[in-house]
């Protein structure tokens, strides 16, 4: 089979303004990036009434690296609904440069359920990270220019919270200091860099619901705090207007197309841990506007990207989910039942059954915000009859509907059995979503529900530090938030090593920060970084661009 970067660039695509037109979307209702990319006006989203469609999640079991494949899924549902005759719209989140250069790869989809233009989508597409990363910039040198000329806010040097960000992978970044060379260059300090989709920028900008919003959430970014403890915001310096320049052409979401012609909305990329993991509200509110039945995708499994949709994204959006598909694959349940990486090759439908008890805890936690699961085989060519037959039985035993599907090798057609079960579900009308817990109860009472009710923690624990912090944060207006965990993505515990469905454990908050923009209170457990480092071998190393301009090696 080719690469998936191979598939792409055999596949002729349609001008973007009749990808447009399928939505009811006028020419100059779009500026055009190009022949293949366009960005939708936001007031012709504003003109449409709003949430006219029905939304449908796609998330995981905890990812390893074998692989899950939800992108692909999402994207081979789409067009499954679309061979069925809806109006599908797909939203998805737009890549970061860190992981594409390093070892995740891209992140449209796989084999012929991709979105395209494949390359453009995965490298500088339009512009949107680059705006955020200045966004972010502009504040940063804002903080120490204010230190430089006379600090009149008395923002102490030692107690600064914001950090620079970049869009790459580069660890040696994690942890400088600035403002060295003498009395013109700044005042010396400690500091650091995080990779841009972590930044409260980027996730501000995906849940900001038009430009006025988006100016008042930057406003409330707290860089710091000064030695008596009050905390200094982005509205202090000033910085609110001009941040929200760098980004008002950003906010119009992006519109593109899959392999097979659906419309899709690739906007915004927050971190799946740091922030809710998910494309940007302004994107699902015009899939809404404009389609039947919306696909979109939460990042890492459901414990982290389910949950911050559910709890985070849908409560800030009032957005009403009708369904959840929970992807599994076979190589990945394998792993969860205990076999090491090197003998995912062997047949084995014992671990597979054994694996099955991660999805199950998935299933089950979905259905605690009371919207109906649905159950995907992302199927590989490796996959054996014995294991296929060994997951239906197990996973048919969960009580959901389940659907095999091949959509990495067929597309769309790959996915016709589970688009016909989505849509029954959709059209059912059985989802009465609810978020897990109310705004209005204490912190910690939300983390601790999160941990006991979605990890099948037996309770939490606090470090000093964080124990401190979560007290500031509910004294100076931060307690009627939601909390949003970020914890490791392969374990239900905060151990990455403990895979399947771990018992008789305890989460410790390590650190408790705001986000006061974005509106809600991160609560870091574990070891989680927010500037990741280049693996040994770096995807980079087999990229290159062929004499006639050809992209090589991007996957």
């Amino acid at each position: 089979m080719r690469t998936d970067i191979e598939i792409a660039q055999a596949a002729t695509l349609r001008p973007i303004d009749k990808i447009a037109a399928l939505l009811g979307i006028a020419d100059d209702e779009l500026e055009h990036y190009g022949r293949y990319k366009g960005k939708l006006r936001l007031e012709a989203i504003a003109a449409r009434t709003p949430d006219r469609g029905r939304l449908v999640l796609v998330t995981g079991i905890n990812p390893t690296p074998a692989g899950e494949g939800k992108s692909t899924v999402s994207v081979g549902l789409a067009d499954g609904l679309t061979r069925q005759g809806h109006r599908a719209v797909l939203c998805l989140r737009q890549p970061s440069l860190g992981p594409v250069f390093g070892v995740k790869g891209g992140a449209a989809g796989g084999g012929y359920a991709q979105v395209a233009p494949m390359e453009d989508i995965n490298l500088h597409f339009t512009g949107d990270f680059h705006a955020v990363t200045s966004a972010h910039a502009l504040l940063s040198a804002m903080v120490d220019n204010h230190l430089q000329q006379g600090n009149p806010l008395g923002l102490d040097p030692r107690r600064i919270t914001w950090k620079r960000a970049v869009d790459m992978n580069d660890r040696a970044l994690r942890n400088i200091v600035v403002g060295l060379g003498g009395t013109g260059n700044g005042i010396p300090r400690q500091d650091g860099f995080m990779i841009t989709a972590a930044s409260e920028i980027m996730a501000i900008f995906a849940l900001a619901s038009e430009r006025a919003d988006l100016e008042a959430r930057l406003a409330r970014v707290i860089v710091g705090y000064t030695r008596e403890g009050t905390p200094v915001r982005a509205a202090d310096l000033g910085a609110a207007g001009a941040m929200t320049l760098l980004l008002k052409d950003a906010l119009q979401p992006n519109l593109v197309q899959t392999l097979e012609g659906t419309p899709a909305f690739v906007h915004a990329g927050p971190f799946g841990n740091i922030a809710h993991g998910c494309n940007s509200l302004i994107a699902t509110r015009a899939g809404l506007a404009l389609g039947d039945i919306v696909v979109t995708e939460a990042g890492f499994g459901a414990d982290l990207g389910a949950e911050k949709f559910f709890d985070i994204k849908c409560r800030v959006g009032g957005l009403e989910p009708a369904a959840a598909v929970v992807v599994a694959t076979i190589r990945a349940l394998k792993m969860h039942g205990g076999v090491p990486k090197s003998r995912l090759g062997e047949n084995d439908p014992a671990a597979v059954s054994r694996g099955i008890e991660n999805l199950a805890r998935h299933v089950e936690n979905v259905r605690k915000f009371r919207v109906p699961p649905v159950v995907a085989l992302n199927r590989f060519a490796s996959d054996t009859t014995p294991e296929v037959e060994a997951f239906l039985e197990a996973a048919r035993a969960l009580g959901a509907p389940v659907a095999v599907t091949d959509c990495h090798a067929r597309g769309g057609a790959g996915s016709l059995e589970l688009a016909e079960i989505v849509t029954g579900i959709v059209e059912g009308g059985e989802a009465r979503f609810a978020p897990l817990y109310p705004l209005d109860q204490p912190l910690k009472t939300k983390i601790e529900t999160v941990a006991r009710e979605i990890y099948g923690a037996d309770g939490v624990d606090y470090a000093p530090a964080a124990d401190k912090e979560l007290g500031r944060l509910e004294s100076i207006g931060l307690r009627d938030v939601p909390v949003c965990m970020a914890k490791t993505q392969y374990s239900f515990s905060d151990d990455p090593t403990r895979l399947g469905r771990p018992t008789g454990f305890r989460i410790t908050v390590r650190e408790a920060r705001p986000s006061a923009g974005a509106g809600f209170v991160v609560c870091e457990t574990g070891e989680i970084m927010t500037m990741p480092g280049l693996p040994k071998r770096p995807a980079a190393e087999n990229m290159s661009v062929a004499a006639d301009g050809t992209i090589e090696g991007l996957f």
